[in-house]
């Protein structure tokens, strides 16, 4: 089993400042074998880490660095790995997930039913791949177990991951993937196939709470400046 953390914010996200080398040290550290770059309606900072990763094989030995995004909804957020090109924003889930199938790309919904952090609000219907049924900033586990348990009545594979905006939250939250050669075509197919298990540990409340005090911040001058689209 190799352990991937599929869901890590960096500098190129709207609400997040962590450099990506920060990020990838914290994965070795952590000894990930994978994880994903999956900024906000961006690729930039995964197509970065890629050629990073790339570029130092003696640093990161076979970390594995999947190109993605989170992508932003008509109802909330959706996660898409195995991207190089930024998605359109504000489609409804159905049509984003589409989009990634004709992509290749694999979709998984994001926190789907945490209120507080755009949840679509339902698994079934949504076209997903799979369901991000464990998300680390989850503090109180309401949601995950939901989460879980909609996806395990639908048959729907699952993952887990950190949700980090912070490297030293890097790994809380990841997925065990049952694949003896780590490539990413290999991860892909292991999502799609269900052979991933979801784990980790919850966010301390502490910086939860702190990084949404600092959402509230961001949103409100946003609004003001009439900068904000964000669903």
């Amino acid at each position: 089993m190799l352990k991937y953390d599929f869901h890590i914010h960096s500098k190129y996200s709207r609400d997040c400042k962590t450099p990506l080398k920060d990020i990838l040290r914290a994965a070795k550290n952590r000894n990930l074998d994978g994880i994903a770059i999956c900024d906000h309606d961006e690729v930039k900072g995964a197509l970065k880490a890629l050629e990073i990763v790339k570029g130092n094989p003696e640093k990161y030995g076979n970390l594995v660095v999947l190109p993605g995004t989170e992508v932003s909804t008509t109802k909330g957020h959706v996660l898409v790995l195995g991207v190089t090109e930024i998605i359109p924003s504000f489609m409804t889930p159905e049509e984003t997930t589409d989009y990634a199938r004709d992509l290749n790309a694999v979709s998984i919904i994001a926190h789907p039913f945490r209120k507080s952090a755009h949840g679509i609000g339902y698994l079934e219907g949504s076209g997903a791949d799979a369901a991000e049924t464990f998300n680390s900033k989850c503090i109180m586990n309401g949601s995950n177990k939901k989460a879980r348990a909609e996806a395990e009545r639908i048959g729907m594979p699952q993952v887990g991951g950190s949700d980090a905006h912070i490297a030293e939250l890097v790994g809380q939250g990841y997925t065990l993937v049952n694949i003896e050669v780590n490539t990413p075509e290999n991860v892909f197919d292991a999502i799609l196939r269900g052979k991933t298990v979801p784990a980790g540990e919850n966010t301390p409340k502490g910086i939860v709470i702190n990084q949404m005090k600092k959402n509230v911040v961001r949103r409100t001058r946003m609004i003001l400046s009439g900068k904000l689209k964000e669903c």
